[in-house]
């Protein structure tokens, strides 16, 4: 019997372990074969049918290292490691060969691209070699290598048998102890009173202090059972196998055409012809073979006609080969094309391993080894905040918004991964109230966590299309003008998105001073830019607190890592503490006004006393703008004289009419959300999950001056404060600037020391004030990161395989000093 309540009282055990693991696909394996090489000896892992069945085992098995960030590749190069020794440590073949990735670019901006990625690769010592065509064609020898611009060849990747290399993980994780148990399909599961939790299989119920689910398509609708929301939903994917060709050989590398939508491997003497075709199907799990094991869909040659065109143009000898399989099996899509591990917000002791976006033999080894870690250690050992389960915000369990944005997810896998892409999908989900205001005054939108947000201004008439470019998109002439109108004039900008949380109750201020690195002890009135950090002094949160009151303060954090900053929150919320935390997103408009005339636009719409001393900076108050009442806080993010005013959303309308029309004839100019990422960046102004990240430190970050030692105790200043003990610091975020105007940095690029990789930007501009590319990163070195090795060294940043010169500064280049806020 199904419950719809999550808890239930404990039920008799038949049998209990430390940790259950609930799906024998690759997820399930893989972190049941991690938990018990870091000394975990009481697992089991249930699984419904047989080992692989689901998903797993049609999978096509090819394993890739380079990815196109930092983050991803240092999770899949591992894939390559593990699954190289695996053999050797159980016994089971796994089929893996290291016979070479070659992924072929039609056009000149994906060889761009494809170059970018390759730079990438050097981070981590991997071969990547960017080649002529001619060189590829001498690789792949059926290949066209006329409709070809060049190729990256990378000889560490390859391919394996995902059944075999799933059952060499289960068979390593028994020869430690895990116990396996097939054909024990779950009926229900709950948790209990005392927060443990039973599953009921046909043998009985079991117990468990931790439950992880990886379950494939499965695991949404499992976790809901326990009142969890995961966002996932399935998508048909397809291959075909030819039959035997004449080119075939067992190195051949494998052929990955992105423009195409294809790839191409080796199969015993054949070729699977695989796609990410650009608009995929979505799968309602209802739709799904009830009682079906190894599930397979109706061929649908239709929609593989695309791709199989591509296939035989990229390589003609197909064109004759025959076709001895079709397949179409389901797979489980994310909204964003980041896979999901990690505990379940509110749920304690309940992890989830889904969501793999049709790469689950690709990041399966680093993910569970990731997970594993994270249960073992009691929180994450490395960087995995943008794999986060609580990263979601609970609208996008819809089915309606997961079947509508998946078909689009799929095709991004072989799309250009363009700077600042906007999907099209599952779109006007959350709207300002302002919305109408700025499409009317031309906004371009965007989205961020659902909200629709103006991230350019047209000009009258003209389109608001995005053309990207990893040169100089479209929106660079308008982007450059509201940016001259921030540092010039004024700005005003949405940032209603921003996530906002009222934390109040008898014990909120020692609950935010035990949380918070910075002094939130202030008087009222006063705002604290500070962070929550883990055990480690990892960065955890990037937040603004505005205290209300004695037992109110109003947090303030990203759109973008909302959902994830209230778990962090709640999760250190006990029982034996008065605090509250409530959401209060929706309940403020917040109208940023910014740049040197800010004073002089919001003098004449309030009665209030803007000078420095009646308001100084970084101070709150309640003021009357027209008829509305509204908290106007004297901050800035983009390095300016300005305000933050949060507008009870009903009145926000009325403030942003008078505003408006009392900046108008000031200069003042609408600005999107490039111009405040143009703007922070020249400023040195950091944003979370680019320059910082669980795994970096405040000192690490340059942010020491938001730290209190002398408040008392909080989460990591022991940790900060031993590393405060031995300077210099071996890793210090850096900016830069490139000497050559024309180049453009995003982020990603390599840094160079003397020659040497020392690390990677974080993030990175076109600024328009300084008229050169500037941007920030950590840069490692054992002696020490010092102002002499500053200044003494040589500075290079690396894009798409060139060196370009650069300047480095322990500094904002733009404003070192702040003092253009604090006039």
């Amino acid at each position: 019997m199904i419950t719809n309540s999550p808890i239930r009282p404990r039920e008799l055990s038949v049998r209990a372990h430390e940790v259950l693991v609930i799906g024998g696909g690759i997820a399930g394996a893989s972190v049941a074969f991690h938990l018990a090489k870091n000394g975990k000896n009481d697992v089991a892992v249930l699984e419904r049918n047989t080992l692989t069945s689901g998903t797993t085992w049609h999978a096509a098995g090819l394993i890739m290292q380079t990815r196109g960030t930092h983050a991803l590749t240092e999770i899949a190069k591992y894939n390559a490691e593990l699954y190289a020794a695996l053999e050797a440590e159980t016994g089971q073949a796994t089929g893996f060969k290291r016979n070479g990735t070659l992924g072929v670019a039609r056009t000149k901006q994906r060889l761009y691209e494809t170059a970018r990625n390759a730079s990438i690769a050097k981070s981590f010592g991997l071969e990547a070699h960017i080649i002529s065509p001619s060189d590829a064609k001498e690789l792949y020898p059926a290949l066209n290598a006329s409709i070809i611009e060049g190729a990256v060849y990378i000889p560490g990747d390859g391919q394996t048998n995902p059944v075999d290399t799933c059952m060499a993980l289960a068979a390593g994780a028994r020869k430690n102890g895990v116990k396996i148990f097939e054909n024990s399909e779950v009926t229900d599961l709950w948790r209990t009173l005392d927060g443990c939790y039973q599953v009921r299989t046909g043998e009985g119920v079991i117990e468990a202090e931790v439950l992880v689910l990886a379950c494939g398509l499965w695991t949404r609708d499992l976790a809901a059972r326990l009142g969890a929301r995961i966002p996932l939903y399935a998508a048909e994917h397809f291959y075909v196998v030819t039959d035997t060709v004449d080119f075939v050989k067992p190195t051949l590398p494998v052929l990955r055409d992105t423009d195409g939508h294809v790839y191409l491997k080796e199969d015993a003497g054949k070729i699977l012809v695989g796609a990410f075709e650009p608009w995929g199907k979505a799968l309602p799990m209802e739709k799904l073979p009830k009682e079906t094991a190894f599930i397979e869909l109706a061929e649908d040659w239709d929609h593989f006609e695309l791709p199989m065109t591509k296939a035989i143009e990229i390589v003609p000898a197909l064109a004759n080969a025959g076709i001895t399989k079709f397949f179409n099996g389901p797979e489980s899509f994310t909204p964003d094309l980041l896979f999901m591990i990690g505990e379940v917000p509110g749920m304690k002791n309940l992890f989830v391993s889904a969501g793999y976006n049709s790469e689950g033999i690709e990041y399966g080894a680093g993910a569970g080894r990731a997970l594993a870690e994270w249960i073992v250690g009691g929180a994450p050992q490395m960087d995995i905040s943008f794999v986060d389960v609580a990263r979601f915000h609970p609208f996008q369990i819809n089915k309606k918004y997961l079947h509508d944005r998946t078909p689009e997810v799929l095709g991004l896998h072989y799309k250009m991964h363009w700077p600042s892409h906007q999907l099209q999908t599952s779109r006007g989900v959350r709207k300002s109230v302002l919305h109408d205001r700025w499409a009317k005054l031309g906004a371009s939108f965007g989205e961020g966590m659902g909200w629709e947000r103006p991230m350019w201004f047209a000009g009258l008439g003209e389109s608001t299309e995005n053309v990207y470019s990893y040169d100089e998109p479209n929106w660079f002439k308008y982007t450059s003008q509201e940016c001259n109108a921030a540092r010039n004039n004024a700005i005003l900008l949405d940032q209603s998105s921003f996530g906002k949380h009222l934390i109040q109750g008898r014990d909120a201020c020692r609950f935010l001073q035990w949380l918070c690195a910075g002094n939130v002890d202030v008087p009222v009135g006063n705002l604290v830019y500070t962070h929550m950090l883990n055990q480690k002094g990892g960065i955890e949160t990037d937040i603004t607190v505005n205290r209300l009151s004695k037992t109110e303060f109003l947090i303030i954090s990203s759109a973008t890592v909302h959902p994830r900053d209230k778990a962090w929150i709640e999760r250190h919320i006990t029982d034996e503490m008065s605090v509250t935390l409530t959401d209060v997103t929706s309940a403020y408009a917040v109208l940023s006004l910014q740049g040197p005339r800010s004073r002089e636009i919001l003098s004449q719409v309030t009665d209030a006393n803007l000078g420095n001393e009646a308001f100084p900076f970084a101070t709150s108050q309640e003021i009357d703008i027209g008829y509305a009442r509204v908290i106007a806080n004297r901050l800035t993010y983009v390095g300016e004289l300005g305000w933050e005013l949060h507008i009870p959303t009903e009145m926000a309308q009325h403030v942003f009419d008078i505003v408006w029309e009392a900046g108008r004839p000031l200069g003042l100019r609408a600005a999107g959300y490039h111009a405040l990422e143009h703007l922070r960046s020249e400023r040195a102004y950091r944003e979370y999950q680019l320059d910082l990240t669980p795994v970096d430190t405040l000192l690490e970050a340059g942010l020491a001056f938001t730290i209190d030692w002398n408040k008392g105790g909080f989460i990591g200043k022991e940790a900060l404060t031993v590393q405060k003990n031995n300077l210099p610091l071996k890793k210090r975020l850096v900016s830069f600037k490139l000497h050559d105007p024309n180049p453009v940095l995003f982020h990603e690029e390599l840094i160079r020391c003397d020659g040497r990789i020392v690390g990677y930007i974080s993030s990175g501009v076109k600024s328009f004030t300084i008229g050169t590319s500037i941007g920030m990163g950590y840069v490692h070195h054992l002696a020490g990161v010092t102002k002499e090795l500053i200044a003494n060294s040589r500075w290079q940043i690396e894009i798409a395989g060139k060196l370009y010169e650069a300047d480095a500064s322990l500094r904002a280049f733009f404003d070192p000093n702040g003092d253009r806020a604090k006039r």
